[in-house]
């Protein structure tokens, strides 16, 4: 457990340094490819359901085996390095350091004033068209990417790693990579898509929802609207597209006193997204720092209850 303390601060203190491969490219590589080899066997757009759900079991199964073949030879190779090794992927599969770097190279041009540069740096984080977005749809923008990743890039991945180790959690980031590359509801990828779509929103039922209260148990140490963060989130859970998103993103629209969701423009097509929260006050540049404040103390809180969770587990309470 000790493995996953250290990873967890190594992420903090370091995020993912760019000169360090991220096993995220290779995976991204490995689904492009796979994806190519089966759109040529399954030609027919009736099959390509079917590729995708080999895609899918064929990306998470590899990713899971290399993984845990690779601690497996090392352990036994020297116990000592396998540990060293499971560290370091642990601190890879944690997002908390960069989640926070990539928002602040969008809050950082909007306090310059700088519209195109925060328009750029969006683009990079977000899946939704950034050209013409004005200084509050960029905010929110980023303030809802935050808050999605409080489950997809920290809690969830900390909940399977609690669970299995490094390869059920590098497991887990197969899923939310297929997700984020092939798991949209377009012409494209609506078939291909849908399996890679249906196990991200199961493998995030449960963190989704634990990181909902966890965002809430965060208010009280940074002294925002607790109160307004449980009625949104009762009341929003359920209002966005995912069976999943709205659960974060609910609990910091009430914690902020403000309203997320609307219309956005995706692959040049307007998509409208139900609203979260109450428009108590107008979105503000600063609300992406607060945002990544309770990013922090959320991670924070979730890794210390998953762990006392599994010592009390091993200890058989």
């Amino acid at each position: 457990m000790e493995l996953i303390f250290i990873g967890y601060c190594l992420d903090l203190l370091f995020g993912d340094p760019n000169w360090i491969p991220h096993p995220i490219r290779f995976i991204g590589k490995g689904i492009s490819k796979f994806e190519n080899y089966i759109r040529k066997i399954f030609s027919q757009e009736s099959k390509l359901k079917s590729g995708g759900i080999l895609l899918a079991i064929g990306i998470i199964g590899a990713t899971y085996l290399i993984t845990f073949s690779t601690l497996f030879i090392l352990n036994r190779i020297d116990h000592r390095l396998g540990k060293v090794v499971q560290i370091f992927m642990i601190f890879q599969i944690l997002a908390s350091n960069s989640l926070a770097k990539e928002s602040r190279k969008v809050y950082y041009p909007l306090m310059e004033g700088n519209i195109f540069k925060a328009r750029k740096f969006l683009s990079y984080i977000v899946g939704r068209d950034t050209n013409n977005l004005h200084k509050q749809e960029i905010t929110r923008a980023t303030v809802e990417t935050i808050a999605e990743n409080i489950s997809d890039g920290i809690i969830a991945p900390l909940l399977y790693i609690f669970i299995g180790g490094a390869p059920l959690g590098m497991a887990y980031k197969a899923v939310n990579t297929l997700d984020s590359m092939v798991g949209y509801k377009n012409d494209k990828y609506k078939d291909l898509g849908w399996a890679s779509a249906k196990i991200d929103d199961i493998v995030n039922f449960i963190p989704a929802r634990i990181t909902g209260l966890l965002i809430v148990l965060s208010t009280v140490f940074l002294r925002y609207d607790i109160k307004n963060s449980i009625k949104i989130l009762l009341r929003d859970k359920k209002e966005h597209s995912s069976p999943n998103a709205g659960y974060p993103e609910a609990a910091v629209a009430g914690a902020l006193n403000i309203r997320l969701g609307g219309t956005s423009i995706y692959f040049g097509k307007s998509v409208y997204k139900p609203t979260i929260g109450d428009d108590l006050r107008n979105i503000e540049i600063e609300d992406i720092n607060r945002t990544i404040k309770i990013m922090y103390v959320t991670s924070f809180l979730g890794v210390c209850l998953l762990g006392i969770i599994k010592y009390l587990i091993l200890n058989r309470i």
